[in-house]
């Protein structure tokens, strides 16, 4: 099955196909190319950060912007995003405050989830950016699972599932995939196929001539996006909504992309990749395009970004010199808390332990935590 990639314009931002174009506002693209700025320069500043030994690890999304900060615009609030590990993006777009997204990366009193995840696995239920998930593919059926329920509680709301294309290789998104067609469940699988699964690439993934058209088996309309281009992005994503809301059942989203930086801090693609691949993805640029396309249109004046990068700055360094300041770790006490509404006895007893061993030692186990 071939299907056609869906694109609003080219990579010099110049529109091809104008049916398909959001016509979004100036104040709309402003947003997102300022908010796109921001998770560029986070990324690059954080990952310096853990190279000096401040952080013990950080995953950037360096090209692959477009894909979930697009998807964020084209949902509702209310609708639940279940992101993997780059699609920070779309909680700072919603509204996640940059020195708690900080705090998490220190896992220091102040981060919302108590130190109970690595670093940039955020949670975020103000906003429903649910907890991201390491294992790969592990979230999709919570996803399928939260748009079913929407269903049965008669809301109008949609569930996101993002994915890297090593997740199809999974189990769990096979049985998710079968399962949200057969509940007409109002889901999005969105793929973000950025080439890499790690060292895997996309070739030695699956046969398949996309990961789109692997739908077809499951009873599920599957679309081709450039993942590079927003406007495309908040073009399908829109589309698959709708369709959800109208009772039609599930989509998958395949976005095309492309990994530039590393898997992790943890990884060196050098071993693995050739640099030319890097360079080819490098001229299609999500930010590149879209200042393209606002320029065009004279929603970018002259200035505006330079505006944008010093304001942007500041915020983080701001954000940082918070995070950096609550040392405190978080509370012992936490250890015992967010699991149960009651205590089971065996739990109470351990905490009573614990509550001796703070009494003997004294300043030794401070209550905020101890190396």
């Amino acid at each position: 099955m071939k299907l056609e990639v869906i694109r609003v314009m080219d990579d010099e931002g110049q529109v091809v196909h104008p049916e398909r174009d959001p016509a979004l506002s100036g104040d709309e693209l402003r947003r997102l190319f300022r908010v796109i700025t921001l998770v560029r320069i986070l990324d690059e500043r954080m990952l310096r950060l853990q190279r000096q030994g401040r952080m013990g690890f950080y995953l950037s999304s360096l090209g692959e912007e477009a894909t979930h900060i697009g998807a964020a615009h084209a949902l509702r609030l209310s609708d639940w995003l279940f992101p993997a590990y780059r699609e920070a993006g779309a909680a700072l777009y919603r509204g996640y405050p940059l020195p708690t997204f900080m705090c998490q990366l220190f896992g220091n009193a102040d981060d919302p989830v108590k130190g109970r995840q690595m670093p940039v696995h955020h949670s975020v239920r103000r906003i429903n950016f649910v907890s991201v998930s390491s294992p790969v593919g592990s979230h999709i059926p919570h996803a399928v699972g939260a748009a079913w329920a929407a269903k049965i509680s008669k809301k109008d709301d949609v569930a996101v599932a993002f994915f890297g294309e090593g997740a199809t290789s999974t189990p769990t998104f096979h049985v998710s995939a079968n399962f949200a067609a057969v509940s007409k469940a109002p889901a999005i699988l969105f793929c973000r196929n950025n080439g890499w699964a790690i060292s895997v690439p996309r070739s030695t993934q699956t046969a398949s001539t996309t990961f789109a058209g692997k739908a077809i088996a499951y009873g599920l309309p599957g679309v081709l996006v450039d993942g590079n281009d927003i406007l495309a992005v908040i073009h399908v994503v829109r589309e698959a909504a709708a369709r959800a809301r109208r009772g039609e059942g599930a989509t998958l989203i395949e976005a095309l992309t492309y990994r530039r930086g590393a898997h992790s801090t943890s990884d060196n693609p050098d071993a693995y990749r050739d640099p030319t691949e890097v360079e080819e993805w490098r001229r299609r640029d999500p930010l590149d395009r879209l200042r393209k396309y606002m320029q065009a249109r004279g929603e970018l004046p002259a200035g505006l970004e330079d505006q944008y990068r010093g304001e942007v700055n500041e915020e983080i360094k701001a954000a940082l010199a918070f995070a950096e300041s609550r040392a405190p770790k978080p509370p012992l006490h936490s250890l015992f808390e967010d699991v149960y509404a009651d205590l089971p006895p065996r739990l109470r007893e351990q905490q009573a332990a614990l509550d001796a061993e703070i009494e003997k030692h004294g300043p030794k186990v401070p209550a905020h935590g101890a190396d």
